[in-house]
Parts: C-alpha cells; sequence; structure tokens
C-alpha cells in the first residue's frame, strides 16, 4: 500500500513536470511569435519615454545637439510614402551639393543603430531661409540649431525651384518630425533668386516666415566666384566674367555671381507675394561680427525664446568667422566645413571699384525695400 502511494505521488509529480515544461515551451513560442510579427517593436520600450510632451521625441537627439555635439547630427528624415529619407550629413560640402534629397530606408543615429522616432507630426515648414547664395546661410542655419525649439532639414531641399513636380507631400515627408510649440526650418538660398518660388511658396502657405542672409554684393560675387574656382580651376579670370568689355567697362548681368547680387530686384518679385513684416534680413557681416546680436533678433522673429547666446561662439582667426564653442564630451570646436573660408584670390582695384559703382543704385534701393542701411558703400 504505501509502495502504491509512492508510484502515485510519483506519477503525480512526473505529470507536473510535464506540464510545467510544456506551459514554458508556450510561453517560449508565444513570445517569438509576437516579436517576429513586430509586436515587440511596437511595445513600449522604457518607462521614462512616456512620461510626458517633453520626452515623446528624440530625447538623445536634443540631448546631443544642446550638451553635446554641436555638429549637425546624422540623422535620418523619414518619408512615408513610400520609405524615403533624407539624410542630414555633418559635411557641409555634401549638403550643399545639387541633386535630390538621399534617400535611405531605417531610422538610423549616427552611431548606426536603430531607432524608433515616431513621434511628433510632419509639418511644412514655418520658416524658411530663402537666400541668398555664400552670404552666410549655412552658418546661420547651423547656429539656429542649437535651438532646442527648432528642427531644420541639414540639406537643401531645392524643392521650389528644382523639385517642385514631386508634389506637396513629398515636400512634407522631407520635413523632421516635430511637436507642438517647435519650428520647422529648411534652407535653400537659390529660392530667392528663383521667379516662381514665391508664388509656389505662398500657395503652400502665405504665412510662411522667410529669412534673407544679405551680404556686401560685391564680395559675395568674389566668395561665389572663388568657391566656383575651386571646383574648376580651369575657370576664366574673375574680370573677365564680371565685364562684358574691359574697355567699356561694362558689367555682365548675365552673369550669376553678379546678377544674384541684385538684391532689390529679386526683393520686388517676392513682395508682391508676402509683405515685408514676413521678412527678416540678417546681416552677413554683422553674423561675423556680431553672430550673438543677429541670433538673438533671429529668435524674436520666430518667436523663440533667446536660447543661443554669447556663451556659444568664438571667433576662429585662421577661418575669419565665429565657430561653436566645444560641445561638452566633443574633443573639439564644432566650425564650419573646409569649404568656407576659403582665401579670395586677388581682384584688380579697378574691376571692384566698377562693380562698386554698378551696386551702389541697387543697394540704395534695397535699403528702402527692406527698411535697413547695410552701410556697404
Amino acid at each position: 500500500m504505501g509502495c502504491s502511494g509512492c508510484r502515485v505521488r510519483f506519477n503525480l509529480g512526473k505529470a507536473l513536470s510535464k506540464v510545467s515544461v510544456l506551459f514554458t515551451m508556450v510561453l517560449i513560442f508565444t513570445y517569438f511569435f509576437y516579436c517576429l510579427t513586430g509586436f515587440c517593436d511596437s511595445a513600449p520600450r522604457t518607462l521614462y519615454s512616456h512620461q510626458g510632451s517633453d520626452a515623446d521625441y528624440d530625447i538623445l537627439d536634443d540631448h546631443r545637439r544642446i550638451l553635446g555635439d554641436l555638429r549637425p547630427p546624422a540623422r535620418l528624415l523619414h518619408d512615408a510614402s513610400p520609405q524615403r529619407n533624407l539624410t542630414v550629413s555633418a559635411d557641409a560640402e555634401r549638403m550643399d551639393s545639387p541633386g535630390p534629397p538621399s534617400e535611405r530606408t531605417p531610422d538610423t543615429e549616427k552611431d548606426g543603430m536603430p531607432v524608433s522616432n515616431t513621434f511628433g507630426l510632419k509639418r511644412f515648414p514655418q520658416a524658411i531661409i530663402i537666400g541668398v547664395k555664400k552670404g552666410g546661410t549655412r552658418a546661420l542655419l547651423e547656429f539656429l540649431r542649437i535651438h532646442p525649439d527648432v528642427r531644420a532639414v541639414g540639406a537643401e531641399p531645392h524643392f521650389f525651384d528644382r523639385f517642385y513636380d514631386k508634389g506637396l507631400e513629398w515636400y512634407r515627408n522631407l520635413m523632421p518630425r516635430t511637436l507642438d510649440g517647435q519650428v520647422t526650418m529648411e534652407k535653400t538660398p537659390s529660392y530667392f533668386v528663383t521667379k516662381e518660388a514665391p508664388g509656389r511658396i505662398c500657395t503652400m502657405n502665405c504665412q510662411t516666415k522667410l529669412i534673407v542672409v544679405v551680404r556686401d554684393p560685391v564680395t559675395r560675387a568674389v566668395s561665389d566666384y572663388t568657391q566656383t574656382l575651386s571646383k574648376n580651376p580651369g575657370l576664366p579670370s574673375f574680370q573677365s566674367l564680371a565685364l562684358k568689355n574691359s574697355s567699356t567697362g561694362l558689367i555682365d548681368t548675365t552673369w550669376s555671381a553678379v546678377r544674384i547680387g541684385l538684391y532689390a530686384k529679386h526683393l520686388e518679385n517676392w513682395l508682391q507675394y508676402f509683405p515685408l513684416s514676413h521678412f527678416l534680413f540678417v546681416s552677413g557681416e554683422r553674423l561675423v561680427s556680431d553672430p550673438a546680436g543677429e541670433m538673438g533678433r533671429v529668435q524674436d522673429f520666430l518667436g523663440l525664446k533667446r536660447v543661443v547666446s554669447n556663451k556659444h561662439f568664438y571667433f576662429n582667426q585662421t577661418k575669419g568667422f565665429p565657430c561653436l564653442k566645444k560641445p561638452e564630451g566633443s574633443s573639439r570646436p564644432r566650425c564650419l566645413g573646409k569649404s568656407k573660408g576659403r582665401p579670395h584670390p586677388q581682384i584688380p582695384t579697378e574691376v571692384l571699384q566698377r562693380l562698386r559703382d554698378f551696386y551702389k543704385p541697387f543697394n540704395h534701393r534695397f535699403y528702402q525695400l527692406s527698411g535697413q542701411d547695410f552701410g556697404w558703400d
């Protein structure tokens, strides 16, 4: 009888052990099944990632940009249809390169680890830096990206001048995700000189804020020529391109380096669609001599708290323009790429003077239209 009881207990224990193993296997199978179908990726990952609106976006990105790496982060901006992504490169030269935005599929951080970036909404930009080329637009954008309430596309989309046929939805999907209270921005300096751009932007939103970074048109033309010369060493001399005829001294306005500097003519085109109150004109010269002061005006114009200030800048004597101070956790300060601050070639003084005389009436007209005297004469 005792042995019979032992057998019963042994068989019962054996049955319970089998049930336990079977239940464990069912749990493991269920877990792998849900993970394979994507449920695991959509499940809440950590408690702190859902503790309010201030955390419902890429917190690591904000910390890196504000407290750490002031270089433009290598973010990928997800496009919903089909899965297109605009890579935000830290290399300023690549950002300025022509052609459509690059495309990749997964959302990644700069260390290559996959992340989920589904918070916020993709919105049309509330503000656009529309010009001008070689005026200081790249510096302005990089300075603005320090601000935690600014989300900006690093590369130039060129939507309103080159890729308008792709449609507004394509353009919107290039934008980074933003939360309420954050400003979505992009910069494409060629918009300012594109005749169709004002009407196209107004079609999107006539309330868009427009920022124009302007610089002495003579200095800007030489800088423009210097950039082109670096890519094409066989380029004719500056004076042969700027003058129709060396004996008459007539300026060739068909050359883009000269034509871009006719700020008044371009602004007149924009004022047919936008009131002057929608524009902020930033001095490229003051962006170099007093970056914090100009950034204060920009932040006010965008309705932002003044976060970017003197503490963020130092003047780089070698490059000749301000750089961002060494951020916490970084081994070096953040300056713009080697394409910025190139030494200009020697231009004959009489050629520069002819250009100054040529631009003088256009500059004065621009001062009248913009309501600002930039002191270029």
